[in-house]
């Protein structure tokens, strides 16, 4: 449905919201009701997505009424909370508007935001992130959070302010094939960063929560570290993993190796006995952890190659030529 979404009107673009909801029974209605002002203000055509993560609460029930009030609500069950990536998985797999957008359920989101999102969409970007410029939460979480996006963007190379703002915009095509689990969904940025797609970013206005509380802490914080280590692996280094796992073993080996040489020279000089330092031992261990570093990239390359269903690595954006393969083979023998 996003052929030619440049040149659409506001009427005629049908977007995708989706919302994952865990334990909000007293926000969905009146999100619900500030999603269909926003949107009805423009003309969108939309449909909303509900992603109900499990809920303890009334918010299952809640979410069923509105489901049967308005056909363009939908509605997702999980029968366990599995989490936001799996809820924002679930929902990208079933959104079939122009435009996707994600927001969360707390009512901090603001739904008057939209307009600019599609906006940025419209200009060309397919990733446009949202950026709590100013927020309304607890120091405990907003300094934990601070650290993690400097981090995240020295480590990725991408420079966003908020890696953990929820509120986002998408190109289909950006999310399509898209697999998220664990605290993915922070990074979504990043991998379709390294996939070739263009990532934006805009301030969005951040209001306070008005029900219940937030179900994010400092914990999380060490749980979105090391999912930033596997999708550096899956990303910038996953058809190439000698490059990581040998650079880090030859900074090993080397190390070693300058030690050994030293203390070589030491007992070739006569500088008194050499096998009871402790430098002799980390210097072996440093040269034996850079040998075993390095097999083990050697073993990933050829892990990789041998994979029979090893996506292409690469992603197209547009093909003049997009005949499938018996069509193809027919024009070019001239055959009609």
């Amino acid at each position: 449905m996003t052929d030619n979404l440049d040149s659409k009107s506001d009427a005629e673009i049908v977007l995708s919201i989706i919302v994952p909801a865990y334990n909000e029974q007293d926000s969905i209605e009146e999100l619900y009701s500030d999603i269909g002002k926003a949107c009805d203000a423009k003309g969108y055509g939309w449909e909303l997505i509900f992603i109900d993560d499990g809920s303890t609460d009334a918010t299952p029930e809640r979410l069923r009424d509105l489901a049967q009030k308005d056909g363009r609500v939908r509605v997702v069950t999980f029968r366990r909370n599995f989490g936001k990536a799996a809820a924002l998985d679930a929902g990208f797999q079933r959104a079939s508007g122009d435009i996707i957008i994600t927001a969360d359920a707390d009512l901090q989101d603001d739904p008057a935001e939209i307009p600019n999102f599609v906006a940025r969409i419209k200009a060309g970007y397919d990733v446009v992130s949202g950026w709590k410029q100013t927020r309304h939460d607890p120091l405990g979480k907003t300094l934990p959070s601070k650290l993690f996006n400097e981090v995240v963007s020295r480590v990725s190379g991408i420079r966003l302010h908020d890696f953990n703002c929820g509120f986002k915009a998408y190109r289909p095509e950006s999310v399509k094939g898209l697999r998220l689990f664990g605290e993915l969904h922070r990074f979504i940025p990043v991998i379709l960063h390294w996939r070739g797609y263009r990532v934006g970013e805009m301030v969005v206005n951040h209001r306070p929560r008005k029900f219940g509380h937030s179900k994010y802490g400092i914990e999380r914080l060490l749980k979105g570290l090391f999912d930033l280590m596997t999708v550096m692996l899956t990303t910038r280094f996953s058809a190439r993993p000698l490059h990581i796992f040998g650079g880090a073993g030859f900074i090993f080996g080397a190390t070693g190796a300058v030690c050994l040489f030293y203390l070589a020279v030491l007992w070739l000089l006569g500088l008194g006995p050499i096998g009871n330092r402790p430098l002799l031992t980390f210097a072996w261990l440093f040269v034996v952890v850079g040998v075993q570093l390095i097999s083990m990239g050697l073993l990933a390359e050829l892990i990789q190659r041998q994979r029979v269903d090893d996506p292409l690595g690469y992603v197209i954006k547009s093909d003049t030529k997009t005949l499938s393969r018996p069509a193809a083979d027919k024009e070019l023998s001239g055959i009609s």
